[in-house]
């Protein structure tokens, strides 16, 4: 018998922040370019892969470790909503 919250989804997976930054151009080997900008976004392959599928319409659990700091508790308010 199946519950009304069981998912159809669990993904054990990875959980983290991508960090991207904007160059003007790529480095050659060896040297540093100085950042324009830089985004932060929620990442990880796991999370990824729970997004896809909750976004196809399937109840979704995820298994993964987050930080215990501030990124770790911003993480899991977004993904709890």
């Amino acid at each position: 018998m199946r519950t009304v919250d069981a998912p159809d989804v669990v993904v054990v997976g990875s959980l983290n922040f991508d960090y991207i930054a904007g160059v003007e151009r790529l480095p050659m080997p060896g040297e540093t370019i100085a950042a324009y900008s830089l985004i932060r976004r929620f990442g990880g392959k796991g999370a990824n892969q729970a997004v896809a599928a909750a976004r196809q319409g399937a109840r979704v659990a995820i298994i993964g470790c987050v930080g215990a700091d501030k990124q770790g508790e911003a993480y899991c308010e977004t993904i709890t909503r």
